[in-house]
């Protein structure tokens, strides 16, 4: 197969291979993602890690375009070796993944800079179009997963410690009107398409916008985004007070 064919068959960036680790603590899972991703076009497995300081250890020696990461390891658990992999290799990108779809682990990976998030009953399409989806530079989880997920966990932060600047916000973070609108849409769960047709403009100037709010906000992607537009109160979950009796 060709450069040009990798490109058009499997949307690998100039045809790119995307090397991709995998970690997780059991043997069996780990050797399953592994088969999964042998025959996928452009992609190869350069390593396995059985915990996370493993995982960073082999990412450092590896260089990985994507780190395949289990939340819930020995050692090292996936989302102290997120935060650690994403400020040693900053260009390197984690897919989370949980057996659970809305776990609080996950939103901690998420804030600790994963790129996206797979529970573990996904099919092997789906792992494969994560992969591709992270490494691409995009936020590879379902818009309405990732609402509901953060609206689960994430409270509003209305104040901070003196030493520790809040969370940004509209006024904080210099957002026009415009921005506002779109991140309030973006926090709701409404992908780019849709975010477009509500607000009757095309969906290159819907990224425009999103590329200054991230940029704004700094925050690397829609996932941080989305926590960021939670934790400053733009967006309200229902039944927050309820779900924070009991956290």
């Amino acid at each position: 197969m060709s450069d040009t064919d990798a490109v058009d068959a499997t949307g690998a960036p100039d045809g790119h291979t995307v090397r991709v680790l995998i970690a997780d603590d059991q043997p069996l899972v780990r050797r399953g993602l592994a088969l999964i991703l042998a025959p996928a076009p452009a992609i190869t497995v350069v390593a396995e890690a059985e915990n996370g300081e493993q995982a960073l250890a082999f990412a450092l020696q590896h260089r990985p375009h994507v780190v395949v990461m289990d939340i819930r390891m020995p050692v090292l658990d996936g989302v102290a070796a997120t935060r650690l992999l994403t400020r040693e290799l900053p260009e390197c990108r984690v897919l989370a993944l949980s057996t659970f779809d809305i776990d609080e682990y996950v939103v901690a990976a998420l804030r600790a800079g994963a790129s996206g998030f797979l529970p573990k009953d996904s099919s092997p399409e789906d792992l494969v179009a994560a992969i591709r989806t992270v490494h691409s530079g995009e936020a590879a989880v379902a818009p309405r997963l990732l609402t509901r997920l953060i609206s689960t966990y994430v409270k509003p932060e209305r104040s901070a410690p003196p030493d520790r600047p809040g969370p940004a916000s509209p006024h904080t973070a210099g957002l026009t009107p415009r921005e506002v609108e779109v991140w309030h849409l973006l926090a709701t769960g409404l992908d780019n398409h849709e975010i477009a047709h509500a607000m009757q403009i095309n969906i290159s100037t819907v990224k425009n916008y999103i590329t200054s709010i991230f940029d704004k906000l700094a925050v690397r992607d829609r996932a941080q985004a989305v926590i960021a537009a939670y934790e400053s109160g733009l967006v309200v979950a229902a039944r927050q007070a309820t779900r924070t009796e009991t956290m």
